[in-house]
């Protein structure tokens, strides 16, 4: 289960020191196999690698209607494997789809990991709670 936010810097050849607390997972998980592909919310999508087998299939039983869906998550994934340093290299074409030079943040989303340039990341969180909380959270119990 992954969880929690990290500040992290790219490199200049583009690769990002996985945080250990992550590292371990994914190398137990996926033996530090991953996969990187876009979202189309701006940011990037990283699956240990028996996590996007399951993602994988299930886009790939999506109907016609959603033919374009594949193509975004199925025709932009690289695997990856973590080098002996805990670091993943992101392609230029992954970075330059969410915007990334620097500066990012990953998130444990549970099953898989969000990677986020961190000025989108911090403006996309402003307007969500400037928005307010949505009908599905005000009945929710903190």
């Amino acid at each position: 289960m992954f969880q929690g936010a990290s500040a992290l810097n790219l490199d200049a050849k583009g690769r990002m020191s996985i945080p250990a607390k992550h590292r371990d997972a994914l190398l137990v998980q996926g033996e530090g196999r991953v996969t990187l592909t876009k979202h189309p919310d701006g940011c990037l999508l990283l699956f240990p690698r028996p996590e996007w087998e399951s993602f994988r299939s299930r886009v790939a039983q999506l109907p016609m209607d959603a033919h374009w869906w594949r193509r975004i998550f199925l025709g932009n994934a690289a695997e990856i494997d973590l080098d002996s340093a805990g670091r993943v290299l992101v392609s230029p074409e992954l970075r330059a789809a969410a915007g990334i030079e620097k500066e990012v943040i990953l998130l444990g989303m549970g099953s898989h990991l969000e990677l986020w340039d961190a000025a989108t990341y911090a403006a996309k969180e402003q307007a969500a709670i400037t928005q307010g909380m949505p009908e599905a959270l005000k009945q929710f119990n903190f």
